[in-house]
């Protein structure tokens, strides 16, 4: 398995993956990416992040069935590994652990 640490990006798209559940292909990925993260992506980049974290062992991946609405071609659909789950959850808790460090302030002057 290659490096397990994961990016902000990463990290989106392994969210985006859990929260579609079995609906987690790449465009469904990148819909709800631009949709609920306010970025607009590209598919080429979701598609080598996929990739990547497949490489990673935190997404395994399993082709569709094919459909007449698709031309006959099949979806590839992703999922979260335990592998995946414990690096989101890794930088959650980091995250966390960073956010309560800072000291009382008034967000509102900043």
């Amino acid at each position: 398995m290659k490096g397990t640490n994961i990016g902000e990006f990463e990290e989106l798209v392994l969210l985006t993956v859990a929260a579609l559940m079995d609906e987690a292909y790449s465009v469904a990925i990148c819909d709800e990416l631009s949709e609920h993260a306010g970025r607009t992506v590209k598919l080429g980049v979701v598609h080598a992040v996929l990739n990547r974290l497949e490489e990673k062992g935190h997404l395994k991946s399993q082709l569709g069935e094919a459909t007449k609405t698709r031309g006959g071609k099949r979806k590839r659909f992703y999922q979260l590994t335990i592998p995946g789950k414990n690096a989101l959850v890794s930088a959650k808790e980091m995250r966390d652990q960073l956010w309560d460090r800072i000291p009382s302030l008034n967000w509102n002057k900043i």
